[in-house]
């Protein structure tokens, strides 16, 4: 329904409220309009005294201010984008998955337009799986370029983990379709990358490029985690996702490892 539909014109033209209107048709209203019309549905609905429509009103203005402190957010979150303004492409790079016991270290590489407008960017943790799965569709969509790296649980094994990882990483830059000029890393410099690098402590909590790269590295690793519990069933992978849960270890004294394992940390157990 139409804002406009929503209210009726009174006799000198102005939009009055009809009070004969019900107040579950007005939630639906409220409910279905994006945030550029709450403005003027909060308008259009202030003077219905009706403490129902009031309250949708209250909420509509409570989102519209959460809206205002994400923006805020979003913007200190582009500190060193700014700060590094004179580079053409800065690509954040982030990893996921050093912890685990079981499956691959996955990289993630993003470039995003200088003027990127995407909200709710943070620490792929300190996300719910739904909003990183919504996250991860708006930024293959609206990046200039992402890549993504992987390196086995048997290179893991072979090389170490942190140099796994740097590998990863390096493969997730080689990946992009356009040649970054500059690196925002999460807190490390990775050896034998000519690109300058900026190495940043909590960087996926403090670089929207940095948040992208870790969003898009959680959503791949999460959604292959959760093929390998199809292939290998009783580990629970699809929710712990390789990690030590207490399920896991109980089926790994059960079944032993797979091939997906990371033998040089099942010493550890």
């Amino acid at each position: 329904m139409q804002i406009a539909d929503s209210v009726k014109r009174n006799e000198k033209g102005g939009a009055g409220v009809d009070m004969e209107q019900k107040i579950s048709g007005i939630k639906m209203i409220f409910q279905a309009a994006g945030t550029d019309k709450l403005p003027e549905l909060i308008e259009a609905y202030s003077a219905d005294t009706r403490s129902g429509v009031q309250a949708l009103v209250k909420s509509a203005q409570k989102r519209l201010e959460n809206l205002e402190k994400e923006k805020a957010r979003i913007e200190g979150m582009k500190e060193f984008e700014y700060r590094y303004r004179e580079y053409s492409y800065i690509c954040g790079i982030d990893e996921v998955g050093r912890g685990p016991l079981a499956g691959p270290v996955v990289a993630g590489a993003v470039i995003l337009p200088v003027d990127c407008d995407i909200l709710y960017l943070n620490d792929s943790k300190q996300l719910s799986e739904k909003k990183r799965e919504e996250l991860y569709d708006i930024i293959m969509e609206k990046a200039v370029a992402t890549g993504i790296g992987y390196a086995s649980p048997e290179r893991i094994d072979g090389i170490n983990i942190l140099q796994a990882t740097y590998e990863a990483m390096r493969q997730a830059i080689g990946q992009l379709r356009v040649r970054p000029d500059l690196l925002l890393n999460d807190a490390v410099t990775i050896p034998e990358v000519t690109i300058r690098q900026i190495p940043i402590i909590k960087g996926d909590a403090r670089s929207v490029s940095i948040a992208a790269a870790s969003i898009i590295a959680k959503v791949t690793r999460d959604r292959l985690m959760v093929k390998y519990d199809e292939i290998f069933p009783g580990y629970g992978f699809a929710s712990n996702k390789g990690y030590g849960a207490k399920a896991h270890l109980e089926a790994l004294r059960k079944y032993g490892p797979t091939v997906i394992h990371r033998h040089s940390f099942l010493k550890k157990i």
